[in-house]
């Protein structure tokens, strides 16, 4: 027999959920380690306009690099909302202004450094350009474009996240995949009968598996609320 696929549909929406929030460990109260320290990525490789891709288990997060171990990228934060202060807005966004900044829709696209962009992971250089051919842009004019957004911004998990940032930039166009894949997921549920069956399966799993938390709870509250607009 054939097994449901609904259950198995519920579950890749969570994990799609989880990669568009792009929740990832922190420090400054968050209980993570804090970033590696500076030299620890060889930015010698890196050019002006690079587009830096950092794979994580559940989601993909990218930058535009500006030279001098500089990246520009767009990260949720609800306190440009609150204050223009930039020293406080230059601070490590911890996990509780990133959640905030989800579902305000805040952000601002900042600059840090490769260690602070990176936090540790691989950093793939420019490994979407196989997918646009001839539509990249100079090096000068993807950097000089990221350097006239850096500021705030509004948020969306679906139509303005760090891969719309970073292909509009580099190509000349906002593209998220990670979206793509997960509205094609969302669609997948929701042309079955069962769709709602569906939202609260995923959003029971999200708390017995990864605990009750805001980085579990925000996709229980979010998976409803998209099968709902949809129906």
């Amino acid at each position: 027999t054939m097994k449901n696929p609904v259950p198995q549909a519920a579950s890749l929406l969570l994990e799609k959920l989880l990669l568009l929030v792009h929740v990832r460990p922190l420090p400054a109260g968050s209980g993570g380690e804090p970033p590696p320290a500076p030299g620890y990525y060889d930015t010698s490789c890196f050019k002006r306009g690079d587009l830096l891709e950092v794979p994580r288990t559940l989601f993909i997060h990218f930058g535009i690099y500006l030279g001098e171990n500089r990246v520009a990228h767009l990260m949720p934060d609800i306190l440009p909302a609150f204050t223009g202060d930039r020293r406080q807005i230059q601070q490590v966004v911890t996990n509780k202004r990133l959640i905030l900044g989800v579902i305000t829709k805040t952000a601002s696209i900042r600059v840090d450094t490769v260690e602070d962009f990176a936090y540790g992971g691989s950093i793939l250089v420019n490994h979407m350009d196989r997918l646009f051919q001839d539509q990249v842009l100079g090096s000068e004019e993807a950097a000089c474009r990221a350097e006239k957004l850096v500021g705030a911004t509004a948020y969306s998990l679906l139509w303005n996240n760090c891969e719309h940032f970073v292909t509009y930039c580099r190509y000349g166009a906002p593209v998220s995949f990670q979206t793509d894949k997960f509205c094609e997921t969302v669609k997948m549920i929701i042309r079955d009968q069962r769709s709602v069956l569906a939202s609260v399966l995923v959003g029971l799993a999200s708390i017995v598996c990864l605990g009750l938390a805001p980085s579990t709870t925000l996709p229980t509250i979010f998976i409803p609320f998209f099968l709902w607009m949809a129906g």
